[in-house]
């Protein structure tokens, strides 16, 4: 049996998501607030968009951990984790789009996990600097925030593999790695080896930013054709070149553009097969004047204005039907989703076809 999902283009549902514990520092953990305290929610609301915000988890801070080394912070992640996917769960239910404010990147194991209660198979556009594709064996920093992509495929430490019951969360090949400059040797050869698709900086500025995240949508089976699945679109800041934004742990030079993030965003945003869109690694510490803050919101409010400017304009009438320049506006035309019937709390969702070995490590 199938849930029918109508989901409401205009209807947005925040959760912050305030955790450093994976991280290198503290401060993502401020993000969420810092990008409320600048105004996030107003703006959103005054390009057309019913906001409901459903507030923030308990934080989970970043400790220097010695004591596990190799996957720093565990519990504190974990705790995060468990607290945001449950909330993930309601608000794709409630039909609004899921936009999270992070906080460090192992979110998006929650976030992917809440999508899995109701769809079978769900994709990732994974916009980092880095690949995040160690494991604790290879990791130089013990930093859970460097293996989200490795734990998402079903490698890394045992406690964030069982977080969903039947891993991978996402099979590699419905997951692009889009923007990446930076890659620990280990990384690299697990690529080498491993059908995820990436788009690596350099390829991007060749290909035109609109054109390669085109192709990542199709690549991850995110377009418009009857068989896509869901996607989540995780942009962490760092991917964003440290001339345009630096507001983040580890900032580079290099790299993305802001202009070009904002074309490939604006690509991916407009794709009716996005399911959740969060933002990851924005440290408010390193932002004393509030000048990262306003360009993340100009960012994702000129974004998120522009796929409601195009649902709106795929729902208005035709032209010998329009109505007169007075009357309002026609509202976002709503989206059915079929999603799978979920299941028993304790039992999650699975894929229907055979899942592939998972070939991936992370950061």
């Amino acid at each position: 049996m199938a849930v029918k999902i109508v989901r409401q283009p205009n209807k947005i549902a925040l959760l912050g998501a305030p955790t450093s514990a994976a991280a290198l520092a503290p401060g993502h953990e401020r993000a969420p607030a810092a990008l409320r305290a600048a105004g996030l929610v107003d703006r959103l609301r005054a390009v057309g968009y019913e906001v409901n915000d459903l507030g923030d988890d308990p934080p989970q801070l970043y400790q220097p951990d010695e004591e596990s080394p190799r996957a720093r912070n565990l519990p504190r992640v974990l705790a995060a984790l468990e607290a945001l996917k449950p909330r993930v769960e309601l608000a794709v239910k409630s039909c609004a789009l899921p936009l999270i404010l992070g906080g460090d990147c192992t979110i998006a194991l929650a976030t992917v996990a809440g999508l899995r209660r109701y769809f079978r198979n769900v994709s990732i556009a994974y916009l980092d600097r880095d690949a995040d594709l160690n494991v604790p064996a290879t990791t130089p920093s013990g930093c859970l925030d460097g293996m989200v992509v490795a734990h998402l495929t079903g490698r890394g430490a045992a406690e964030l593999v069982r977080f969903w019951g039947e891993p991978p969360l996402v099979r590699e090949p419905d997951i692009a790695l889009f923007g990446v400059d930076r890659l620990d040797p280990p990384e690299e050869e697990v690529l080498s080896r491993s059908p995820i698709r990436r788009f690596l900086a350099a390829d991007i500025q060749r290909m035109g930013a609109a054109a390669a995240a085109e192709a990542a949508v199709v690549g991850i089976h995110g377009g418009t054709q009857a068989a896509a699945h869901e996607f989540v679109l995780h942009l962490d800041v760092d991917v964003i070149s440290s001339e345009d934004f630096a507001a983040t742990n580890l900032p580079g030079s290099g790299g993305l553009r802001l202009e070009q993030v904002r074309e490939a965003l604006e690509v991916f945003a407009l794709h009716s097969h996005l399911a959740a869109f969060e933002i990851t690694a924005y440290n408010p510490d390193r932002d004393p004047d509030g000048a990262g803050a306003r360009i993340l919101i100009e960012l994702i409010v000129d974004v998120l204005a522009k796929r409601l400017a195009a649902h709106s304009a795929a729902a208005a009438p035709a032209p010998q039907e329009a109505a007169s320049p007075q009357a309002p506006a026609e509202p976002a035309a709503p989206v059915e989703v079929h999603a799978a019937e979920p299941p028993p709390e304790e039992t999650p969702a699975t894929s229907a076809e055979p899942a592939e070995e998972s070939r991936s490590e992370g950061n």
